[in-house]
Protein backbone atom coordinates (compact mmCIF):
# COMPACT_ATOMS: atom_id res chain seq x y z
CA UNK A 1 0.00 0.00 0.00
CA UNK A 2 1.50 3.46 -1.02
CA UNK A 3 2.26 6.25 1.41
CA UNK A 4 2.07 8.76 -1.11
CA UNK A 5 -0.79 10.67 -0.56
CA UNK A 6 -1.64 12.44 -4.29
CA UNK A 7 -3.00 15.73 -4.83
CA UNK A 8 -5.62 17.18 -4.05
CA UNK A 9 -6.35 15.05 -0.98
CA UNK A 10 -3.09 16.02 0.60
CA UNK A 11 -3.68 19.89 0.65
CA UNK A 12 -6.85 18.50 1.59
CA UNK A 13 -6.63 16.88 4.23
CA UNK A 14 -3.61 19.13 5.39
CA UNK A 15 -5.99 21.27 6.33
CA UNK A 16 -8.58 19.69 7.64
CA UNK A 17 -5.53 18.51 9.85
CA UNK A 18 -4.81 22.38 10.68
CA UNK A 19 -8.41 23.43 11.33
CA UNK A 20 -8.92 20.18 14.16
CA UNK A 21 -9.03 21.38 17.56
CA UNK A 22 -7.44 17.93 19.00
CA UNK A 23 -6.95 14.49 17.73
CA UNK A 24 -9.27 13.06 15.10
CA UNK A 25 -9.33 9.86 13.75
CA UNK A 26 -11.00 8.73 10.47
CA UNK A 27 -11.99 4.86 9.65
CA UNK A 28 -12.36 5.17 5.64
CA UNK A 29 -13.91 3.27 2.85
CA UNK A 30 -15.23 3.59 -0.45
CA UNK A 31 -13.51 5.59 -3.10
CA UNK A 32 -10.81 7.26 -1.70
CA UNK A 33 -9.28 4.09 -0.13
CA UNK A 34 -10.26 2.15 -3.49
CA UNK A 35 -8.37 4.81 -5.70
CA UNK A 36 -5.27 5.85 -3.78
CA UNK A 37 -4.37 3.13 -1.49
CA UNK A 38 -5.76 -0.07 -3.25
CA UNK A 39 -4.95 1.36 -6.99
CA UNK A 40 -8.81 1.30 -8.63
CA UNK A 41 -8.54 3.29 -12.00
CA UNK A 42 -11.14 5.36 -11.14
CA UNK A 43 -12.17 9.01 -10.11
CA UNK A 44 -14.07 10.18 -6.78
CA UNK A 45 -14.52 13.36 -4.91
CA UNK A 46 -15.02 12.07 -1.53
CA UNK A 47 -13.49 10.71 1.48
CA UNK A 48 -15.75 8.34 3.08
CA UNK A 49 -15.84 7.89 6.62
CA UNK A 50 -17.36 4.91 8.19
CA UNK A 51 -16.53 6.00 11.77
CA UNK A 52 -15.31 9.35 12.78
CA UNK A 53 -13.28 9.52 16.78
CA UNK A 54 -14.34 10.93 18.84
CA UNK A 55 -17.97 11.33 17.46
CA UNK A 56 -18.39 14.68 18.59
CA UNK A 57 -16.51 15.66 15.71
CA UNK A 58 -18.71 14.26 13.03
CA UNK A 59 -20.76 17.73 12.83
CA UNK A 60 -17.52 19.55 13.02
CA UNK A 61 -15.79 17.71 9.93
CA UNK A 62 -18.97 18.09 8.27
CA UNK A 63 -19.34 21.47 8.57
CA UNK A 64 -15.63 21.87 7.80
CA UNK A 65 -14.94 19.73 5.07
CA UNK A 66 -18.29 18.35 3.77
CA UNK A 67 -19.77 18.51 0.58
CA UNK A 68 -20.98 22.70 1.19
CA UNK A 69 -17.92 23.51 2.68
CA UNK A 70 -15.55 26.03 1.64
CA UNK A 71 -12.88 23.36 1.78
CA UNK A 72 -14.62 21.35 -0.62
CA UNK A 73 -15.06 24.53 -2.95
CA UNK A 74 -11.55 25.27 -2.73
CA UNK A 75 -9.98 21.65 -3.54
CA UNK A 76 -13.21 20.01 -5.04
CA UNK A 77 -12.94 16.58 -3.00
CA UNK A 78 -14.71 16.83 0.45
CA UNK A 79 -15.52 14.48 3.44
CA UNK A 80 -18.22 12.09 3.56
CA UNK A 81 -19.66 10.90 6.66
CA UNK A 82 -21.50 7.23 5.89
CA UNK A 83 -22.11 5.32 8.92
CA UNK A 84 -24.52 3.02 6.94
CA UNK A 85 -22.77 0.46 5.30
CA UNK A 86 -22.50 -2.83 7.45
CA UNK A 87 -19.01 -3.64 8.35
CA UNK A 88 -17.19 -6.78 9.92
CA UNK A 89 -17.39 -6.94 13.50
CA UNK A 90 -14.03 -6.90 14.44
CA UNK A 91 -13.22 -4.57 11.12
CA UNK A 92 -11.27 -2.14 13.51
CA UNK A 93 -8.82 -4.67 14.59
CA UNK A 94 -7.58 -4.80 10.83
CA UNK A 95 -7.40 -0.73 9.87
CA UNK A 96 -4.11 0.51 8.71
CA UNK A 97 -2.60 3.78 8.86
CA UNK A 98 -0.93 4.29 5.14
CA UNK A 99 0.06 8.17 6.26
CA UNK A 100 1.11 7.87 9.44
CA UNK A 101 3.16 10.82 10.70
CA UNK A 102 2.09 13.11 8.06
CA UNK A 103 -0.57 15.24 10.08
CA UNK A 104 -0.23 16.92 13.64
CA UNK A 105 -3.80 15.94 14.47
CA UNK A 106 -5.29 13.65 12.09
CA UNK A 107 -5.04 10.02 11.43
CA UNK A 108 -6.42 8.56 8.51
CA UNK A 109 -7.06 5.03 8.73
CA UNK A 110 -8.59 2.73 5.83
CA UNK A 111 -10.47 -1.01 5.58
CA UNK A 112 -8.46 -3.82 4.75
CA UNK A 113 -9.69 -5.11 1.35
CA UNK A 114 -11.40 -8.16 2.56
CA UNK A 115 -13.41 -5.73 4.86
CA UNK A 116 -13.90 -3.07 1.67
CA UNK A 117 -15.12 -5.56 -0.12
CA UNK A 118 -17.81 -7.00 2.77
CA UNK A 119 -19.11 -3.51 3.19
CA UNK A 120 -20.24 -3.44 -0.86
CA UNK A 121 -22.14 -6.69 -0.52
CA UNK A 122 -25.38 -5.33 0.97
CA UNK A 123 -26.13 -2.82 -1.95
CA UNK A 124 -24.26 -5.00 -5.12
CA UNK A 125 -24.14 -2.50 -7.35
CA UNK A 126 -22.63 -2.31 -10.82
CA UNK A 127 -19.43 -0.04 -9.51
CA UNK A 128 -19.23 -2.14 -6.11
CA UNK A 129 -18.84 -5.42 -9.08
CA UNK A 130 -16.09 -3.09 -10.66
CA UNK A 131 -14.60 -2.55 -7.45
CA UNK A 132 -14.72 -6.03 -5.63
CA UNK A 133 -13.61 -7.39 -9.44
CA UNK A 134 -10.73 -5.08 -9.29
CA UNK A 135 -9.59 -5.97 -5.58
CA UNK A 136 -9.97 -9.61 -5.27
CA UNK A 137 -7.75 -9.82 -9.15
CA UNK A 138 -4.74 -6.71 -8.10
CA UNK A 139 -4.50 -8.12 -4.48
CA UNK A 140 -4.78 -11.71 -5.15
CA UNK A 141 -7.91 -11.94 -1.91
CA UNK A 142 -8.37 -15.39 -1.35
CA UNK A 143 -11.66 -16.51 -1.49
CA UNK A 144 -11.62 -18.71 1.62
CA UNK A 145 -10.60 -15.51 3.96
CA UNK A 146 -13.20 -13.40 2.58
CA UNK A 147 -16.05 -16.52 3.63
CA UNK A 148 -14.63 -17.21 6.66
CA UNK A 149 -15.16 -13.39 7.66
CA UNK A 150 -18.27 -13.35 6.18
CA UNK A 151 -19.54 -16.19 7.85
CA UNK A 152 -18.24 -15.19 11.53
CA UNK A 153 -17.85 -10.64 11.85
CA UNK A 154 -20.49 -9.88 8.63
CA UNK A 155 -23.69 -12.26 8.28
CA UNK A 156 -24.64 -12.68 11.84
CA UNK A 157 -25.04 -8.66 12.05
CA UNK A 158 -27.10 -8.67 8.87
CA UNK A 159 -31.05 -8.06 9.84
CA UNK A 160 -32.69 -10.03 6.93
CA UNK A 161 -32.35 -11.51 3.51
CA UNK A 162 -29.39 -13.87 4.56
CA UNK A 163 -29.83 -16.42 2.02
CA UNK A 164 -29.81 -13.17 -0.83
CA UNK A 165 -26.50 -12.36 0.84
CA UNK A 166 -25.25 -16.29 0.97
CA UNK A 167 -26.33 -15.84 -3.02
CA UNK A 168 -24.35 -12.60 -3.78
CA UNK A 169 -21.21 -13.49 -1.83
CA UNK A 170 -21.04 -16.99 -3.97
CA UNK A 171 -21.26 -15.19 -7.12
CA UNK A 172 -18.71 -12.54 -6.48
CA UNK A 173 -15.96 -15.07 -5.67
CA UNK A 174 -17.23 -17.80 -8.49
CA UNK A 175 -16.90 -14.78 -11.03
CA UNK A 176 -14.01 -12.38 -9.36
CA UNK A 177 -11.65 -15.09 -7.67
CA UNK A 178 -8.96 -16.59 -9.22
CA UNK A 179 -9.78 -20.45 -8.78
CA UNK A 180 -7.22 -22.39 -6.41
CA UNK A 181 -4.95 -24.40 -7.60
Amino acid sequence: MPHDLPSPWAEFLAEVDDSLPGPVQLHCGGGFVLTVCYGVPRVTGDVDCVRIVPRDQVRVLQRMAGEDSQLARNHRVHLQYSAVATLPDSYDTRLTEPFRGRFKRLRVFVLDPYDLVLSKLERNSPKDREDVAYLARALSLDPAVLRERYQREFRPYLLARHEWHDQTLEMWIEAYFASPG
